[in-house]
């Protein structure tokens, strides 16, 4: 059985397998760690869920369930040793092989008609400043992190960084665009 992959059953397996642990503490890692940023867990269930399918599926066991007077009762999970070999083949995929991922912007950009120029250069004025907003949280980010973290636990905050200073350069220049009047149109869909 091919188990779907996705960051987060990546991040789920990538935690058991640094240490058993229960559902509660890998959302509270990935967010301590900033990896929130890369992996959706903004909604606890999705972790629960991607548990559920990680086990159904052999990647994941059961280690223990315990039981801390008043707290809730909290089950352990563990990588199995196909866990781990899924995990190493997902990441060398992930790492190896650009995927086709479809975010919100780039289709935005597909129907910019639907806006009037000027409609779309405000839009554009308000994604600049969020994106510079972006990169200096970023930037701050990374320079107290590495003053106490190795590279090598930020090299996804390195890649969000350029990623957001390239887009940021692509929109000033298509807000100039549109600004100077080099890109217009007068139809409307």
């Amino acid at each position: 059985m091919s188990t779907r992959r996705s960051p987060l059953a990546t991040a789920v397996l990538a935690l058991v397998c640094e240490s058993p642990m229960h559902a509660y503490r890998m959302q509270q890692l990935i967010k301590e760690r900033h990896q929130d940023d890369v992996v959706n867990v903004a909604q606890r269930n999705s972790v629960y869920q991607t548990i559920e399918r990680l086990l159904r599926d052999g990647l994941l066991a059961v280690r223990e369930t315990t039981r801390e007077e008043n707290r809730p009762e909290r089950t352990v999970y563990e990588a199995t040793e196909t866990g781990r070999e899924t995990l190493k083949q997902w990441m060398r995929t992930m790492l190896s092989t650009p995927a086709r991922e479809f975010p919100e912007f780039p289709a935005a950009l597909a129907f910019l008609p639907v806006l009037t120029p000027e409609e779309a250069l405000a839009a554009l004025r308000q994604r600049i400043a969020a994106l510079e907003a972006r990169l200096a949280v970023l930037g701050a980010e990374m320079a107290d992190n590495l003053t106490f973290v190795p590279r090598l636990f930020l090299v996804e905050s390195e890649y969000q960084r350029a990623q957001v200073a390239a887009e940021l350069e692509f929109v000033r220049g298509l807000a100039d665009d549109l600004g100077e009047g080099r890109l217009t149109w007068d139809f409307r869909i």
